[in-house]
């Protein structure tokens, strides 16, 4: 092997790498705002997660990016260590697709069916049909796919520059004795290992030992301890995503390596122990492209075969070797996963999960804010205000979190859904707002010993009625995406609008009559003017949730009778609501 076919091996695997990366990227952009979320809403059994795990993997041909997404899953406590277990396994099987796809390259031979689809041709065509789909379609998705079709055209291109720089070395002496080495368990796989921790891919290791058997030099007996080794090292980038992961987080890094390193230490020892006790007639047999992909898949299938019905004790081992308790998600801590920043889909249903939480800290603002009227404690007056200072924290970090995502590539319903959420977002920050004038308005009565007139008290406690039913319809419509509920909202807005009004001209009546005084009024507007606000806002988040809906309702419209209250729907719930919370 000269310089030239050095550089030229060296050459094949860089656009081979490129070509895989740029295969994969596309492949998570088409189909990924799909199957993420399916990923971690559907993995709710071992065996499922297994399942939807390979069936992942294998689309956006990456073991990695799927074991790094459950870290992810796990570190947010949107799914637990067990379920990532199997999704992870799933992964673990779902990568040796690649090596399949890798075997087209090599699809050589007599006759015109095999060279309709020889690698030339087959890359020719690919290429053609990407660039097309790149240069004269608008539509992002064209343009993904073209990614998709223009990678597998560079891989397809780069395992043929490298089968062709490697094609010699099967006469020379020392690559013959280099091969026969890796016959050595330890030696091959330890070799595999670092391979692969080098390239950080277990699907471009075993395209190189693809590439490395057309020369003719490699048996059975030194590819498979490469190929346990390619399986345990392409454990080393899931490791990285460890750091700065909760404790959850990094049990669920750890069970790629050990599910892994477990596999390969049970079918090495299992396979050598027969070997030594049965001559085993395949170990000389000359591989090739297919025969090792072939042997990898059954390997790996192997694998997790073995390693399924241990999952209590894998998820046992993680725990020991990571003590401490689980993560709390939610409150008060705010966990925005930053690894799904690279996949919207994750990223925004999240976004959404954590604005919903945000939505129960601002209702029971009010609903404890409303209570002090009635029954004031300092116990409670504190609560209000700690649950108003949660709200500006998750307000803050949701805010970074969905700026972030607006840098990411977005479909126009994905970038229409983050702005409606960063909308929203100041709606329930301002509500909690409200919650803490309440509440101090509470405490100025308290303070000064001031108290509301029997008239006065009474129209409030309809108007506290009438906020605590608003903002609780809000908060559900919000929390479990029900338009019909959300529908329902404005009607109600209008009444609490008109109930303010009305409590407005009643209470000036009673300054005139000399039953309520100056000071009373004073707060009593201040009440009156945080409750129409409260309802202000809700009245926005429930126009934001239909707006967003987009399929069900002709949004623009719809929101435009629903505010001139031209809708029979609008004047049945008005007149429901006016005569319920009637003053």
């Amino acid at each position: 092997m000269n310089l030239l076919d050095a550089l030229a091996l060296l050459t094949g695997v860089a656009m081979f790498l490129f070509g895989m990366s740029l295969m994969g990227d596309g492949l998570k952009k088409v189909s990924g705002s799909r199957l993420e979320p399916i990923l971690y809403k559907l993995s709710g059994t071992t065996l499922r997660g297994v399942l939807l795990g390979t069936g992942v993997t294998a689309v956006i041909q990456s073991s990695c990016a799927t074991a790094v997404m459950t870290v992810g899953f796990v570190n947010s406590g949107m799914m637990k260590v067990r379920q990532g277990i199997g999704v992870i396994l799933g992964s673990i099987l779902g990568t040796s697709i690649t090596g399949w796809v890798i075997c087209l390259s090599y699809m050589e031979g007599a006759g015109d069916l095999a060279a309709l689809v020889s690698t030339a041709t087959l890359t020719g065509v690919v290429a053609v049909v990407g660039i097309s789909l790149r240069t004269f379609f608008r539509k992002q998705v064209f343009h993904h796919v073209g990614d998709i079709l223009m990678g597998f055209a560079i891989l397809m291109f780069g395992m043929s520059a490298m089968s062709g720089a490697v094609s010699g070395l099967g006469e020379e002496a020392w690559f013959t004795s280099a091969l026969t080495s890796m016959s050595h368990p330890v030696l091959g796989i330890l070799v595999g290992t670092l391979f692969t921790a080098l390239l950080q891919s277990a699907s471009a290791a075993v395209g190189i030992v693809q590439a490395l058997s057309v020369t003719g030099a490699m048996s059975f007996e030194a590819a498979l301890p490469l190929l346990m080794g390619v399986a345990f090292g392409a454990s080393a980038p899931v490791l990285f995503s460890a750091i700065g992961a909760g404790t959850d987080g990094k049990r669920a890094a750890l069970v790629y390596p050990l599910a892994t390193g477990f596999g390969v230490l049970i079918c090495a020892c299992l396979f050598y122990i027969v070997s030594s006790m049965v001559n085993l007639p395949f170990l000389s047999d000359v591989m090739d492209p297919f025969s090792i992909a072939g042997v990898n898949t059954v390997l790996r299938l192997v694998m997790v075969l073995l390693l399924l019905p241990l999952t209590d004790v894998t998820e046992g081992v993680v725990r020991a070797i990571v003590p401490g308790q689980e993560d709390a998600a939610g409150i008060p801590e705010l966990q925005l996963e930053e690894r799904f920043i690279a996949y919207p889909a994750l990223a925004i249903e999240q976004s959404r999960l954590a604005i919903a939480e945000m939505a129960k800290i601002s209702e029971r603002a009010i609903l404890s804010a409303l209570s002090l009227f009635a029954d004031y404690s300092e116990l409670l007056f504190h609560n209000v205000l700690d649950l108003e200072t949660d709200a500006d924290r998750y307000e803050d970090g949701l805010g970074t979190y969905l700026i972030k995502i607006t840098r990411q590539e977005m479909s126009t319903a994905q970038n229409e859904e983050v702005s409606e959420y960063l909308h929203t977002l100041s709606d329930f920050e301002r509500i909690s707002d409200h919650a803490l004038n309440l509440a101090e308005s509470a405490r100025e009565l308290q303070e000064k010993e001031v108290r509301f007139s029997d008239a006065a008290m009474q129209e409030l406690e309809v108007l506290f009625a009438a906020v605590r039913q608003i903002i609780s319809m809000t908060m559900t419509a919000f929390c479990k995406q029900d338009l019909n509920l959300a529908a329902r909202v404005e009607p109600l807005e209008e009444v609490v609008d008109e109930l303010c009004d009305r409590m407005q001209m009643n209470h000036v009546e009673r300054l005139q009559k000399g039953i309520c005084t100056i000071l009373q009024g004073f707060v009593f507007n201040d009440v009156l003017t945080d409750c129409e606000r409260v309802s202000d806002h809700c009245s926005n988040i429930a126009l934001a949730m239909i707006e967003l809906s987009g399929d069900e309702f002709q949004t623009h419209e719809y929101i435009r009778t629903l505010q001139e209250k031209e809708t029979p729907e609008f004047r049945e719930a008005f007149a429901e609501y006016r005569k319920r919370f009637a003053i």
